[in-house]
């Protein structure tokens, strides 16, 4: 279970001082597919820092399983990590490396035998569908399939968490709804705890079972999407839902 408690963040001195996120507050279960949601500038990045560790909190906390997770420092704070997979906005693939070893490298870093790093690789290429691309070059692949090679290395070290940055926010229709559907297996296969990051209303319809709105740094309404979406009780989640009407 992650519990997100009271975690402020702001960037900036005290006389230009940008408040990014404003003390919020959530629990999400295990095996829970949560889709955070919210305009640009909303703390939608700022939160998935905190959630991924990248960034450190003003004040509150994020607890895994009962664990503060800004408490933990060397070697424990390295195994925290290997818990928390990552899809990246923009992919982050290695160019240099190809496919294979784009998925492999998490786990050279934790010098795995090599025979059990060359099984999981394999595993993970059936998994998201790209059995054909092991010994691709990131340049040479679609947007499509380097999403499916991310999501492949974010799974690497069997994380309990899935974390999405707006994982479909530079795919065409038909490539979202192929990695919608390549997460939602995921998550049926595995009961991995997704969360995913975007400003997509349709994405979070697709996949989320439960959303939280974001709007100036606050969480301004949470619960399961079909209660949020058709019975909003926040003016930011009616903005959400206009917009989204009218992109149709």
């Amino acid at each position: 279970m992650i519990e997100i408690r009271n975690v402020t963040k702001s960037y900036g001195n005290n006389g230009n001082r940008l408040i990014a996120l404003n003390n919020v507050s959530a629990t999400i279960d295990d095996g829970e597919f949560v889709g955070i949601i919210g305009f640009s500038g909303a703390g939608k990045s700022t939160l998935i820092r905190q959630l991924s560790l990248i960034e450190q909190p003003d004040e509150g906390t994020i607890y895994l399983d009962d664990v503060d997770l800004f408490q933990l420092r060397g070697k424990e704070l390295l195994a925290m990590r290997r818990q928390l997979g990552i899809v990246f906005q923009g992919y982050q693939l290695l160019q240099q490396k190809n496919v294979f070893d784009n998925i492999a490298f998490p786990l050279e870093l934790t010098h795995t035998p090599k025979d059990v790093i060359e099984k999981k690789v394999l595993d993970l290429l059936q998994l998201v569908g790209i059995q054909d691309k092991a010994q691709a070059y990131p340049s040479q692949l679609s947007g499509g399939q380097k999403q499916r090679v991310a999501i492949a290395r974010a799974l690497a070290s069997s994380p309990k968490i899935l974390l999405c940055d707006e994982p479909t926010s530079s795919l065409d229709g038909v490539t979202t709804k192929s990695i919608l559907d390549l997460l939602k297996e995921i998550h049926r296969k595995t009961q991995l705890t997704i969360i995913i990051i975007t400003h997509e209303l349709s994405v979070i319809r697709s996949v989320c079972d439960r959303v939280i709105v974001m709007d100036e740094g606050h969480f301004v309404e949470q619960g399961d999407v079909d209660v949020v979406f058709n019975t909003p009780s926040h003016p930011t989640t009616i903005d959400l839902l206009a917009h989204h009407v009218e992109a149709l």
